[in-house]
Order: C-alpha cells, then structure tokens, then sequence
C-alpha cells in the first residue's frame, strides 16, 4: 500500500520570504487568511502586507502577533512563527513563516486523543491527530518547544519545528499512523525553549481508539544528551588513535590532528610548533615571551581556512597576552571568551586578527599544550565560532586527551625526521660528490633515499686505476638508519683502499666479505647477541686499452649494458653469495665491451616493489635504457621516472651509469726488454722517439729518467720476460714495466748514508703517482706523469 501524506495544506498559512525581504512562496492557506493570491503578492516585499512598521528577523527563530492588511480592506491581527532555512545544497537562507488557521477544538468526552495528553508526564509528550496536526502538548513539551500550546495547535511537527530534523520525525509520523507499529527515533537539534541542542530519542505509537481504529501519534522525546556526547568523545578518541600517527611526518601528523578535531570538537583548529634548537635539535626547554612558533597545520568548516591569520610554514611571535602563550606559560589548558574580553589586549595589537574574529563570529577558544616526554613541543588553538555553544570542562578532558595522543606521533615523527635527516646528512657526506672524469668512462649517478623507511645503505663510486682503467662499484648495506650509513662509509673507504693496491675483482669481494663478518662480530659483541649485518656489493673493472671489463658480485642484481647496435641485456656475472657469510668463493666474469657500451649498475630499490612484479620492472629497466637519449644524465632521470612511484620508495635507490671509451691504437706502445743493462741506452732512445711522435717533447727529459729507473730495476730485481709500455692520454703519459717476479716492492725512505733506493725516489718526485700492482703472470711497476701540471712533490722509494 503506497503512503500518501493526509496533510490538509489550507489549514496552515504558509510563506516564505527571501534574505532581501521579499515573498518567493505563499500557499492556500495565506490565500484563506488574507485574501491575496499568489500571483499578487510573489516578488513583491513582504512588509508592504504589515500594518505600521515590520519587525526585524534574526537569529534562527521569531514568534509573535502581527497586524497584517487582507485584500478586502481590513487588518487581521495574527501569531506568526517563523524559522531561518539554508537549502541543503549552500546558497542564500530564507525565512519560513507559518500559523495554524484550524483550530481542532475539543474532542467529545473519552476521546483517544484527549486521554494520552499525559500532561504531568516527566518527558516531553505530545500528540497529533490523524491529520497528523498537533492536538495538544504537556507542560514538558511546551518547555521543550519554547512555545504555549494554544499558539502551535494545529500545526506539522515540520512546522514546528522548521528544521531538515523536523521533517525526518514528521516521515516517521506518518508510518507509525499509516502501519499502527511503534517507532524510535534519535535525532540532534535545538528545538526551540533550550540555549543548546540537545539529542533526543523520540518514541512514537500509535493512537487508538476502543475499536483499535488508529485516530493519531503520540510522541514522547527523551532527552539522552549525556549518553550521545559520552558516546561521540569515545567515538572521536578512537578515531584519532586511528587517524593521528598514520606517517612519520611531522607535518602529516598536525594536519591529521586538525582534521578529526574539525568539526566534531571545534570550527577552526591550528598546531603550531616551537622551532628546534639549532645545536641540540629539540625544542628549547625555556618558554620565553614572546613566543615564537612556527604554524604546521590548520583545519576548518569553511573552505580554504579563511579565518587563518598565519599561513602554513610561517613564523609568528606571540606576546603574554595570546592564547598561546598563555597556556604555554602556564603549562596548561585556558579556555578564554571574546565576549568576556580574554582577548581584548591581545585583539587590539593586530587589526586583522581583530576584524577576523569580528567576521566570523569567534567567540571561545582552548589552548592546549603539545607535551611529549617531558618536552613541550607546541601548541593546539582551538576555536568555535558557528556551534554557539562555548567549551565545556568535558570539552577540556576531550581536547587535552585527543592532544596527547597526538602529542607522542608528532614527537616521534619529530624524532625520525631528526634522525633521518642526520642519516641523510651522513649518507650524502659519505657518496662521492661529483663522479670523476676519466679517460675509460663516461659515467653519471642518481641516489634517491626511501621516503618512508629513512636513509638507508645504498652506495656508489667510480674509481681510477692505474694504467687508465676504472673500477665501477654499486654496494647495499642491509637496514636504515645512522647506522646504516655509517656501515656504508666503512664499506666505500675499504672498497677505495682495496681497489688502490688493485686487487682483482673476485679477490677485493673476499677480503671485503672478511671486513663485513668483522664488523658483525664487533656489532654483536656490543649488543650481547651474535652480530647481524650483511651487505651485498658489485665490483666491475674497465680497462679502456685492452676493452675488457671483469666484474664479480656478492649476492647483487647483476649490471645491465646496452651495446652501441643492439639490445640492452643483463650481465652474466655468477651471483656470489651476500657480503658477511664469510668462507664462500666469488667468481669474476670477464667480456669485451664495445667503444659506447652503456653499463647500468643499481640496487635493487630500483626494481623491487609488493606492488608490482620484479621480472616486469627488469623489462621497463631494460625499455628506459634503450630510448635514445642525449646523456647519461637524461637516461638516469628517465629509468627512475619509468620506476618509480610519485609517491615515494619504500627502500634506498643507487644508479650508476657508465659509457665506456676505448683507447685508440696509436696512444699505446709497448717493448719487449731483454736482460741485459747494456740495452736500457737504446730503450730510452725508442721512448724519445715515440714521444716526439706523440709531439710530447717536453716531456722527453722526465720521461727518458723515469723509464730508464724503471727498466734498470726490473732488469736488476725482475725476471724475464720484461714489457715496457707508453700510454698516451690528454693530460697524462704512464709508463709501466711488468716482469714474471711476483715479488711485491714496498716503501721505504731512503736515508743520507744508503747506497741504493734512490732510483724510484727519484720517480716518485717526477711523477704524480706511482705504485705496482699483481697480474696472473707476475706484478707491474706504474708511474703517472701529468702533461699539464708541474709533477708532485713526494717523497719514498720502492725497492
């Protein structure tokens, strides 16, 4: 059976009058009662309809009898009700104006209606006929609605009441009348004889008569405002132990803390934060006036937060007489008034804060300490200016939990973002600059820190060999965290050290394998447990002259290249086991590398991800590297674009790219040297000769010394055969000797009485470096002359 709505619309004259004053709605009823149609009064002002002048409509309700002119000539005196409407969806308000024309009079004696007046009832009853317009009302409901009955009497409760709530409890009129079964109803309103709102449980059954014939509604309201605010302060505790503390972030966290607050406790809520020491990195433990505190976060019903002074990110000093420091001061919560003139002093210093609260109406505020840990951190302001009602002490118990609550994930967040940030100091301070150029490769890096994680060990380098090779080298230190990046600067100066005396690939893994278990014991033997710490590491060597690159790797993603005329393809390096399981064998992978052969080494915060397939991201890998670019530079910032998410990794990404270069022939020359001394003399005239065709002749003399000490030693101290070979590059000639003598010379300083080690102390003064290094076949003596630079100064000898 479809509900229709028994609703007699003439015995209510009903009008509606726009925010300018004029009529926009008059329905049967005003026609009955003064006379005019609609079409002779919509538009035009209503105070041309009253006698003498129109009152003045404000607030959210007005009631009271008015002279009112009908169309025949004569005035009409009438009660009015009228109530101030917003439309759901924004815009202007308009006032609702309403009175009863019929007057149900009284029922014969044993009527239903008249018996279930109840009028010494202790709840707000009252009862509507099956018109569903109100018969009567007892005391406690008159007291509810703030007006007599014998005014309201044959109104809609949705008349009555004028509100969105009114007319969801006149709905639920109409059901109990048309379907005889009780119901109950919760609802918050103000209805009118209270200064707040309240919430009400409204109890509606039916009305009968001796034949069980539904002749009306009773309906009896409770007033369960304690039980509904006890419930809506658990409700929003719970839900900012939820909500508050979601990142690591200080900002996120304040924000977070606005937003449940808004508008459940206040209209307008802002965090602001005393800014850290810049020696200790807490806030300072002296609150001095004035107060100065940086504002983090603000929340509020309006849109865009229009009533907010301060910007976001903005300092601002506060004097004794704000809010803020008020409660700072005293280490507690105030709750303060406009009216009552708490702000009066602090008002008058700032005209814009002053003409703010007169805009909006503010009329309380609450301040709250931010306390964590014995620190106090900032401040939370809390403002009302659309809810009437001003801050209660249950208000206070609410704010300061929500606020303490809050108060332990900002200082958290605080404390990881101090940390992380002392992390990333450290890790930046720990990575190299700048990559340095050099003759073998063309290379350009990126390093991204996890977002959410904190820094963590990820590490890169490039390296310059002897004989103009370069070592390429991209390591992962297992965890996060200070000591995770102190791990890693102890990692990349061994990895330098180890490299300088140019051990082979395989071999520099073992001996870094062996310094990782040291420090895990170290680690555990601090900690009272068996160490925990681990690394993985990939160690490439180019040499530029022969164009061979030999790589091993501990447990890493094997390095991709991309050759100059195909495809980009992985590496096939043996995987190694993991840095720090100590005993295991590395193996080295040796390949001829094309002239433009790009190499992609990377940890694996590039490709690893819980949103995604790790095979999938190799293949978007491999797709980047592919597309043409103009540098190394563009194609870095195009893999980690195509990769990585926008909003934030979850681990440490490192990428090295390197572009390989190849020597060409003629810069590179090489002599058998036979055992005998007498022939050091035609040796260095051969070196004259290819340095005056490199057009290198002032670099003949030092040269001509630094082969002939050379040689002479290895003839001395080496063992056949002896090779002697010339590299040439733009700003460096390198000579090196390499004999089958395994032999390893060490430094020593040569004293006035000594008879030998002169010889390499002289070379050591000519060149910019020197050393030796082991081959499979025995070991080489090297030394660096600078082209463009006067040679070093230093002293020793290798013997």
């Amino acid at each position: 059976m479809s509900l229709g709505y028994p609703f007699d619309e003439a015995a209510t004259a009903r009008a509606v009058i726009a925010e300018d004053g004029t009529l926009t709605a008059w329905n049967e009823g005003a026609h009955r009662l003064l006379g005019w149609s609609a079409d002779d009064v919509l538009g035009r002002p209503a105070a041309e309809l009253v006698e003498g002048t129109a009152p003045q409509l404000r607030g959210t309700r007005w009631d009271g009898t008015l002279t009112l002119r009908h169309r025949d000539g004569p005035t009409v005196s009438v009660w009015l009700l009228a109530h101030h409407q917003w439309p759901p969806e924004g815009g202007a308000g308009h006032w609702l104006v309403v009175t009863p024309l019929d007057s149900p009079g009284r029922r014969p004696p044993g009527d239903p209606l008249e018996q279930s007046a109840l009028a010494q009832a202790p709840c707000a009853v009252a009862v509507y006929d099956e018109r569903l317009r109100l018969h009567s009302v007892n005391d406690a409901m008159a007291r509810t609605l703030g007006l007599p009955q014998e005014r309201i009497q044959g109104l809609r409760l949705s008349e009555i009441g004028g509100k969105p709530q009114s007319e969801e409890l006149e709905e639920n009129l109409l059901q109990v009348l048309t379907s005889g079964r009780p119901r109950d109803v919760q609802t918050y309103l103000r209805a009118g004889g209270e200064e707040h709102a309240h919430a009400w449980l409204a109890r509606m059954t039916a009305v009968t008569d001796s034949a069980g014939q539904v002749r009306g509604v009773c309906m009896a309201a409770h007033d369960v405002s304690d039980s509904h605010l006890a419930r809506e302060r658990l409700q929003l505790v719970n839900q900012a132990s939820v909500r508050i503390g979601s990142t690591l972030d200080v900002t996120r966290t304040a924000q977070e803390l606005a937003e449940v607050c808004v508008p459940a406790l206040a209209d307008f809520v802002s965090v602001d934060l005393l800014d850290a020491d810049e020696q200790s990195g807490d806030p300072p433990a002296r609150i001095a006036v004035p107060v100065g505190l940086r504002r983090i976060a603000h929340q509020s019903v309006n849109p865009g937060s229009p009533e907010a002074v301060v910007k976001q990110g903005e300092f601002d000093f506060y004097p004794a007489t704000s809010p803020q420091a008020d409660s700072l001061v005293a280490g507690r919560t105030t709750v303060v008034s406009v009216s009552g003139g708490d702000l009066e002093q602090w008002l008058a210093r700032s005209r814009e804060r002053r003409e703010r609260v007169r805009e909006y109406g503010i009329h309380s505020t609450m301040s709250v300490p931010i306390r964590a840990r014995g620190t106090t951190l900032g401040v939370v302001v809390f403002s009302r200016f659309r809810r009437p009602e001003p801050f209660t002490d249950d208000d206070v118990l609410l704010a300061e939990e929500i606020t303490a609550r809050a108060a332990v994930c900002i200082d958290n967040a605080r404390r990881f973002s101090r940390e992380r940030e002392t992390a990333l100091a450290l890790q930046r301070s720990l990575l190299p600059r700048r990559l340095p150029r050099t003759a073998a490769v063309a290379a350009a890096s990126r390093y991204l820190p996890a977002a959410r994680a904190g820094v963590g060990g990820d590490w890169f380098d490039v390296i310059p060999l002897s004989g103009m090779r370069v070592a390429m080298v991209v390591g992962d230190v297992v965890g996060h965290g200070v000591q995770a990046s102190a791990t890693m600067g102890r990692l990349r100066t061994a990895v330098r050290t180890l490299a300088d005396i140019d051990l082979a690939p395989d071999e520099l893994l073992t001996h870094l394998d062996d310094l990782v278990v040291r420090l895990a014991q170290e680690n555990g033997s601090e900690a009272g447990r068996p160490g925990e710490l681990g690394a993985t590491c990939v160690y490439a060597v180019y040499d530029p002259v022969s164009r061979r690159c030999t790589v091993a790797r501990a447990g890493h993603p094997a390095p991709l290249m991309l050759p100059p005329d195909g495809p980009p393809c992985e590496m096939e390096v043996p995987a190694g086991p993991p840095l720090g399981l100590g005993g295991l064998p590395f193996e080295c992978s040796e390949l001829y590398l094309a002239e433009g052969t790009v190499l992609a080494f990377y940890t694996d915060g590039l490709i690893w991800s819980q949103d995604r397939d790790e095979e999938a991201a190799r293949t978007t890998l491999r797709a980047a590297l592919a597309q043409h670019a103009q540098s190394l530079d563009e194609t870095c910032d195009r893999v980690l674009a195509s990769l990585l998410p926008p909003s934030g990794i979850a681990d440490d990404v490192a990428l090295l790219l390197a572009a390989t270069r190849g020597l060409p022939a003629d810069r590179v020359a090489t002599w058998d040297i036979p055992a005998d001394p007498a022939l050091v003399s035609p040796i260095r005239k051969q070196v004259v000769e290819q340095l005056a065709t490199w057009r290198l002749d002032e670099a003949s003399f030092t040269a001509e010394l630094v082969v002939s000490e050379l040689v002479t030693n290895a003839i001395r101290y080496g063992a056949r055969p002896i090779r002697l070979r010339l590299i040439h590059d733009t700003d460096t000639l390198i000579c090196e000797v390499s004999d089958t003598n395994h032999t390893a010379p060490h430094l020593r300083r040569a004293k006035t009485w000594d008879e030998g080690g002169r010889g390499l102390l002289l070379v050591a003064q000519l060149t910019q470096r020197w050393g030796s290094r082991h081959t499979a076949d025995g070991k080489t003596i090297w030394a660096e002359l600078g082209l463009l630079e006067e040679p070093g100064q230093r002293g020793g000898a290798w013997e």
